[in-house]
């Protein structure tokens, strides 16, 4: 029983004992490492809204797949976010609506159509407003996972570090110079494909922890962090790496222990950070 005289550490402790509480931690743990990974690749490559884009995708299929009633909205949300992470990233110097501009269209009549789903065919919860502001923001989503939720998450988060540690020389080849890597004979085009395919399963993940709104945030602020401080590919990696899972870990923490909103805080202590390696940047510059 939770009371006015416990400090910190006992409240930690007795919240802790309780197994969505310890669900929330991993789970949002492994998303915020997934979502470092690519971070780094999506701001050199000048991609960093396709968070949102593919945010708002996965918000509209959700509508749709609430209205379907569908026991597993995985099934239909997963790979039709994919489909969208593809067609984003793969026609966008060919497409005639290009870069940031297909992406803000994209993202826009997606979030738009699916909340006027919801009002025109409304779930069986009479709190519309409710049931969207926790899929935009992720308010709760992340303290109400299942057991199957929480595998699902850490196999996908697994077959995502995988992927990239194995992927690694490619995706460093193709964020830096994607004609040389032509020119040499390999497959550009596959690896863009895997790393449209990551992302969207990192956008699916991490929507459960900061909501489709914030989910840029969790993929962008860290590796910005981590380029005030670090020079080469390598470290920025894993100093974002380092900071998104810190952010993501104690921004839980100060939101169970002060009730805050999970996504808000996150957002917040990650954009603390960022403050913090700008100014240590500046310094070392000097």
């Amino acid at each position: 029983m939770i009371t006015t005289d416990m400090g910190v550490f006992e409240k930690l402790e007795y919240y802790l004992q309780f197994p969505f509480v310890r669900y929330a931690l991993i789970v949002g743990c492994l998303v915020a490492l997934c979502s470092s990974l690519l971070g780094v690749t999506l701001v050199l490559k000048r991609y960093s809204f396709i968070g949102d884009g593919l945010s708002h995708v996965a918000f509209g299929v959700m509508a749709v797949a609430t209205v379907l009633k569908l026991t597993n909205n995985m099934i239909l949300v997963m790979p039709l976010t994919i489909i969208a992470a593809v067609l984003l990233l793969q026609t966008g110097e060919k497409a005639r609506v290009k870069g940031d501009a297909a992406i803000a269209m994209v993202s826009v009549s997606s979030l738009a159509m699916g909340y006027m789903i919801m009002n025109l065919f409304p779930p069986n919860s009479s709190n519309i407003s409710g049931d969207v502001c926790t899929t935009l923001f992720g308010s709760t989503s992340i303290l109400t996972l299942s057991d199957s939720d929480v595998i699902l998450s850490i196999v996908l988060s697994s077959v995502v570090i995988l992927l990239f540690v194995y992927l690694y020389n490619r995706i460093f080849a193709v964020t830096f110079d994607e004609n040389f890597v032509r020119a040499t004979g390999k497959p550009a085009k596959i690896y863009n494909l895997i790393i449209a395919v990551i992302i969207a399963v990192i956008i699916v993940l991490g929507m459960n922890l900061v909501g489709s709104l914030l989910i840029s945030a969790l993929v962008i602020f860290p590796a910005l962090s981590a380029m005030r401080l670090m020079h080469t590919f390598r470290n920025v990696v894993i100093l974002s790496a380092a900071i998104s899972v810190s952010a993501a870990l104690l921004g839980m923490l100060i939101s169970i222990l002060s009730s805050t909103p999970v996504g808000a805080t996150i957002v917040a202590v990650d954009l603390v950070i960022y403050i913090i390696c700008l100014l240590l940047g500046r310094l070392l510059r000097r």
